[in-house]
């Protein structure tokens, strides 16, 4: 009876050594959001294991930015006690910066203060984008489309001048002779309300 209780002694002991020894779940794939001092809406996302990646992506007015730290915080026994309290920590440091990637080459916390420098969040790329860049490009696109098929509308609307029939001199005292023999043929066949088209008509026959 003895050995069998302590046989369960040895047991418990055992498992609550596992329990010590197993690691916490870390904060690897967890995102977190926040805004900076200028109303900056952002989102940290974490990557890694031992050597953490972290990404920070931010929008502000009329345009993005991002910026990207790596660190090994796991090497502060604080973070691998409780990482999530220390990447809430980094957030809240963001959070009274203006812009959550500039003046921020590295990123501290209380709890790992004391920690080998290893252990910072030290910033390796950053960048920016204005959000309507694209739709200025087609803005301009539309523009330039609209003022060829307006050269072209103007173009055709002056067109060219129209080609006059070209009649040939006659001399004076034949036309006017001809005019006046085709106006009395206009008033005989002719009605009166006719007799200037006809003897136009009959002027060309006779000319």
């Amino acid at each position: 009876m003895k050995s069998f209780a302590l046989f369960l002694v040895v047991i418990c002991g055992i498992g609550g050594l596992g329990q010590k020894l197993k690691p916490k779940k870390r904060s690897n794939g967890e995102e977190i959001n926040f805004r900076t001092k200028t109303k900056d809406v952002c989102t940290m996302s974490l990557n890694g294991d031992e050597e953490m990646k972290l990404r920070i992506e931010c929008k502000s007015q009329g345009m993005s930015y991002w910026c990207e730290f790596t660190g090994k915080p796991s090497v502060c026994r604080a973070f691998r006690n409780n990482p999530k309290i220390y990447w809430n920590q980094i957030a809240m440091e963001l959070r009274k910066l203006p812009h959550a990637c500039e003046s921020t080459q590295v990123l501290k916390t209380t709890m790992c203060q004391k920690a080998p420098t290893e252990a910072l969040m030290r910033q390796i790329a950053a960048g920016m984008e204005p959000e309507d860049l694209a739709n200025q490009d087609k803005s301009v696109q539309k523009t330039s489309t609209s003022m060829r098929g307006a050269g072209k509308s103007s173009v055709k609307k002056i067109g060219k001048p129209p080609i006059l029939p070209l009649i040939k001199p006659t001399q004076r005292g034949q036309g006017s002779e001809n005019e006046t023999e085709a106006m009395k043929l206009a008033r005989e066949h002719c009605w009166e309300s006719l007799h200037g088209f006809c003897s136009y008509i009959i002027g060309i026959f006779r000319g």
